[in-house]
């Protein structure tokens, strides 16, 4: 399958005929070829840096580990190599590329060696893409994990959005959209990433400007397991109810204005204004006191 975006993307890397060398191959007793795949101890491959996946379903990974103790491992890792000179000698080790869930799960499965193509160089860029392109292809980032990678690119490297989705294959909208959800409280992120609510449900509440109301419109969606529709239905009523206070907020001279007539009806007082005009609100808690205010106007002279 050719990843659209990337140019030959991990097809480059991954050939389709690949003889496997043995370790001593990859040690230098063999020639390398860009065609091979080398069995690498697992204890001397380093995680990617650069992977914009953060947590690992266990059960998932259990699961794969028991494939792969069934199977074998049928996609190698790609990963590249380094040499660390020191007085005792050159000590050999890899970075991983892409491939993490097999390595974590190899590890579960008790393999001591993995199968993998070894790049001399690839450039920390071309870790981030692979890395977020694998995991989005085989194993589906969460919708904030996905929004860090991008963000990752974009911050690092200097791209646009729509530089973005090119090379992760996707639309520039579908990018942007993601994007979004950064925006929203670290607690209404994790309550996308532990898949109580969805990323749709997060574009909902992000129709909400007000911290305190997205977090109440996130517990109403858990508590009532409201679908999307209904969610984006209830972000609406709020908006509006927000915009409407705010179209109806008092300039300084109203809210003297409703001060003065509090203050001399003994009651409060609520001015409604849109444009020239408007509705005074007088509340009352009694006959008595009803009375009392009628008397307080009926009797006022000017």
């Amino acid at each position: 399958m050719k990843l659209s975006g990337l140019g030959k993307g991990l097809e480059s890397l991954i050939p389709k005929t690949m003889p496997v060398k043995s370790e001593a191959a990859v040690l230098g007793d063999a020639p390398k070829t860009k065609e091979s795949i080398f069995l690498i101890e697992v204890d001397k491959i380093k995680e990617n840096p650069h992977q914009p996946r953060r947590d690992f379903d266990e059960i998932e990974l259990q699961s794969l580990a028991s494939s792969i103790r069934e199977h074998g491992i049928l996609q190698p890792l790609i990963i590249s190599k380094f040499e660390d000179e020191n007085p005792s000698g050159i000590k050999v080790f890899y970075e991983l590329i892409a491939g993490e869930r097999r390595l974590k799960a190899a590890n579960l499965a008790g393999f001591q060696f993995v199968p993998a193509i070894i790049k001399p160089k690839v450039e920390d860029r071309n870790k981030l893409e692979l890395a977020l392109i694998e995991n989005i292809q085989r194993a589906d980032l969460n919708a904030i994990e996905k929004a860090r990678g991008y963000d990752e690119l974009m911050k690092k490297f200097g791209l646009s959005q729509k530089e973005t989705a090119f090379k992760v294959g996707q639309s520039r909208e579908s990018v942007a959209n993601t994007l979004r959800l950064l925006g929203l409280s670290i607690e209404i992120q994790k309550a996308i990433e532990s898949g109580k609510i969805s990323e749709g449900h997060g574009r909902a509440i992000l129709a909400i400007e007000n911290d305190n109301q997205q977090l109440a419109l996130m517990n109403e969606i858990i508590s009532k397991n409201l679908s999307v529709r209904a969610a984006e239905s209830l972000g609406r009523q709020v908006k509006g109810v927000v915009k409407k206070i705010k179209e109806n907020a008092l300039d300084p001279e109203s809210k003297a204005l409703e001060s003065r007539l509090e203050e001399f009806l003994g009651t409060r007082v609520k001015l409604a204004k849109s444009g020239n005009r408007g509705r005074i609100l007088i509340e009352f808690y009694s006959p008595e006191e009803l009375n009392a205010i009628l008397d307080k106007i009926l009797n006022t002279r000017y």
